[in-house]
């Protein structure tokens, strides 16, 4: 009988379902808080059920000698070290859809409580004064809401702020502007958010691209008396260049739910005016705490006592029958699509997979879910197999799939195409005998390349010199090249090189790569 620890506060409900399905479940609500009582014991457990008090992290790992899946009851994923437990074979699972709703209505609660200056009046009115002319708000009709991130939560902020009778805008590199209609919001570019918005509301996952996302640089371009929601993740927001807009009244007010450093016991935005600021209670309902805590304890029991893996972040769902032949290939999916998802920088219209050969008659689902994760997740980190068909649907992104019973060179094949606003970028490989993913062909150029977890591509013009130049500049930069790979349509026209270096790249060095003459285009690739 497997056993599962849950180790912070879940629904009763969810720790009889462990119990009615036949898993060994202790129940220790209290036990994450204490990081040395829960190393002591965690060897013990096969699963282990949490919220976000619970740090999982590499050392804890270490100490979980028979642990085999992490369920996270809610969607942030920021307290458990996901790279170690993949390393160790502890398959990662959350549950992104059960708190959606919650989540959107307290942005728009904290919009209204910003508006209407309600905490404010509230804590004066219960102090026993009567400070009508004071508390002077705002109205939500006919306001420009302008909305970062239009995924699940932001889809559904926008229809209650259209419900609202607010003018909404969106920001969202995946959304297309075929579902921009459906959703009743005008799809504009950051800047012009900023500069149209009298409400903002950030609705993205913390990324590479979305760090710091409002700077001081981004609150100047924005309309005097702005006002900002954010209840999506603690770090979209420098702080300090906040709180410096809102003492010149560039700002009119922010309204927080999250923090960059959280427990935010004190912050120098506490005691402001014009300030709302609630502990991150985005997901604390009643409704979305139940919603989460069943979703979780059934995806670990489907998993301890059948090998089912749903919402996995770190593991394709694959059926056991399937995983020896079928996770190869679910491999190159994924680093195909992440290939062409780091090279995409404009939005995405569509998603193209054609399979050759064998390939075409495996289960292409996981395939394409996997291939669509991987273009997703340089932008959307916590997109998962399961999750990623739908984050594609709801951003209007076209998924199409092709069969072809045999390929050409190979006995099997996968080509993935993005179609974006501008232009179609297509990647292609197999896998070989040792079981390992290479690119074979990339924008119609054959060429053969392992993948390697640091790489340069460049396009450039087939001229002699380049290889010469490229590689001095690298080697100026003490840059290693690990290996070296070059495609080109014909002689003297478009040329493709592919290389692996030992590390990272600095931007400097892709500035002089980018600079050199017969270069198109230089960027640095992380697998």
């Amino acid at each position: 009988m497997p056993r599962v620890l849950i180790s912070d506060k879940l629904s009763p409900t969810a720790v009889q379902i462990f119990k009615d399905r036949g898993v060994d479940v202790d129940y220790m609500p209290d036990l994450g808080k204490d990081k040395e009582k829960l190393a002591e014991i965690i060897g013990n457990y096969d699963g282990l059920a949490i919220r976000s008090n619970t740090k999982v992290t590499a050392k804890l790992i270490e100490k979980a000698g028979a642990l085999k899946v992490i369920g996270r009851a809610g969607i942030g994923v920021d307290n458990v070290d996901i790279p170690a437990a993949t390393a160790k074979g502890i398959i990662v699972m959350n549950t992104p859809f059960g708190n959606s709703i919650t989540t959107a209505e307290h942005a728009i609660a904290m919009m209204f409580a910003l508006a209407r200056q309600i905490p404010e009046a509230n804590a004066s009115t219960h102090e026993g004064k009567w400070e009508k002319n004071r508390f002077m708000g705002v109205e939500l009709t006919s306001k420009t809401l302008g909305i970062i991130g239009c995924g699940n939560i932001g889809s559904i902020v926008a229809e209650r702020g259209i419900g609202l009778k607010m003018h909404v805008i969106a920001f969202d590199p995946f959304l297309s502007p075929e579902r921009a209609v459906d959703l009743g919001v005008e799809k504009v570019e950051l800047d012009e958010l900023f500069r149209r918005s009298d409400f903002i509301t950030l609705h993205t996952p913390m990324t590479e691209k979305t760090r710091n996302i409002i700077d001081i640089s981004a609150l100047l371009k924005m309309k005097k008396g702005v006002r900002i929601i954010n209840c999506a993740r603690g770090g979209l927001i420098v702080e300090a260049d906040l709180k410096a807009a809102l003492d010149s009244g560039h700002v009119a007010g922010a309204a927080l739910d999250v923090f960059e450093i959280e427990p935010a016991t004190s912050h120098l935005l506490f005691g402001h005016p014009n300030v709302v600021a609630t502990p991150h209670l985005g997901a604390s309902t009643t409704e979305a705490q139940e919603n989460v805590a069943l979703q979780v304890a059934e995806q670990m029991c489907d998993y301890l006592l059948k090998g089912a893996v749903t919402n996995a972040l770190n593991m394709p769902s694959i059926s056991a029958d399937e995983a020896p032949r079928l996770t190869p290939f679910v491999k190159l999916a994924e680093l195909l699509g992440s290939f062409a998802g780091q090279l995409t920088e404009t939005g995405i219209k569509g998603i193209r997979l054609e399979y050759e050969g064998d390939v075409s008659r495996m289960n292409t689902r996981a395939l394409t879910a996997a291939a669509i994760t991987g273009v997703l997740r340089p932008v959307l980190q916590s997109v998962n197999m399961v999750s990623a068909p739908a984050v594609a649907k709801e951003r209007g992104i076209a998924i199409e799939e092709v069969r072809r019973d045999s390929a050409a060179n190979h006995e099997a094949l996968i080509r993935l195409v993005v179609v974006t606003e501008r232009q179609e970028r297509g990647v292609a490989g197999t896998v070989f005998a040792d079981g390992k993913p290479r690119i074979v062909e990339i924008k119609g150029i054959r060429m053969e390349a392992e993948f390697g977890p640091s790489m340069i591509y460049v396009t450039n013009e087939d001229k002699p010199g380049f290889i010469g130049r490229f590689a001095g500049l690298l080697g100026d930069a003490g840059i290693n090249i690990a290996t070296f790979n070059l495609g080109r349509h014909a002689q003297g026209a478009d040329a493709i090189c592919l290389v692996e270096v030992d590390g990272d790249v600095p931007a400097a060095v892709l500035d002089e790569v980018s600079a050199l003459p017969m270069v198109r285009q230089a960027k640095h690739l992380a697998f």
